[in-house]
């Protein structure tokens, strides 16, 4: 049984790169209050987990916080240290179904979440970014609450295509995945760029330019495999913060 106590600093890599995300993300105002969750499977099938602790603030979060779960524990809310029951819920049901899935990320950024209270919710290629996201977006239109154990447990459901790494939360908010916490933090960064230029040139009231179906999807598959952008800006992340405050890293 994995510890949550606090006290178990296994996976030290993936623990300080994720503290990296959390804090990032609380700079970008892409967080929301002590809301909202990261976490990353550390195990082959998935179902072991670091995740942020309950009701913490991202801009505060430390690697050593981070809370070691296990999706098929029942008794996870019951034990001390507990995680907050959503992020449970939630990414507790995505790492439980979701073999594939490395790592959550689940955020309710302004302009994501504008997208998703959207009656369509979808994410025309208007331009590079958008393009990115070209076929590869699932859209939850079933909201049905707070992610608690059932919630979560369906949408779960709707992740099971590895080519899917974006769920547009329907009157909700995002949720990201991604093979590392790099890969996934990038595609929330760019997702949420993404969403921001579709709805400033909505905005416009002027006919949107789309780019032709083959493009899009030429330009998402060369972005796809793109050499190495994502690790190198997580490094660049972590090399910041380290310069001004590696507290993040303890």
């Amino acid at each position: 049984m994995p510890d949550t106590s606090g006290s178990n600093l296994s996976y030290w890599q993936e623990r300080t790169d994720l503290a990296a995300a959390f804090r990032w993300t609380a700079r970008l105002n892409m967080h929301e209050a002590v809301a909202n969750h990261f976490s990353l499977a550390v195990n082959d099938d998935g179902t072991q987990f670091l995740i942020n602790p309950n009701q913490a603030h991202f801009s505060r979060i430390r690697a050593s916080d981070l809370l070691l779960l296990d999706a098929n524990d029942p008794e996870t809310l019951s034990r001390p240290m507990a995680p907050d029951p959503t992020a449970w819920g939630l990414h507790g049901a995505v790492h439980r179904r979701c073999p594939h899935v490395r790592c959550v990320m689940h955020a309710h950024s302004i302009h994501a979440t504008v997208l998703a209270s959207l009656a369509d919710s979808r994410l025309p290629p208007i331009d590079q970014n958008t393009a990115t996201f070209y076929n590869r977006v699932v859209i939850d239109e079933q909201f049905g609450g707070l992610a608690f154990e059932d919630e979560g447990e369906r949408c779960a459901t709707l992740l099971t295509d590895p080519s899917k790494k974006v769920m547009i939360m329907g009157n909700h908010g995002v949720l990201v995945l991604g093979d590392s916490v790099g890969d996934a933090f990038n595609r929330l960064y760019y997702f949420e760029r993404a969403a921001e230029t579709y709805i400033r040139a909505l905005q416009t009231g002027q006919p949107l330019r789309l780019i032709p179906p083959d493009i899009a999807e030429k330009t998402a598959r060369e972005l796809e495999d793109y050499p190495g952008q994502a690790a190198a800006h997580l490094a660049a992340i972590r090399e910041i913060l380290d310069h001004e405050n590696a507290d993040y890293a303890t």
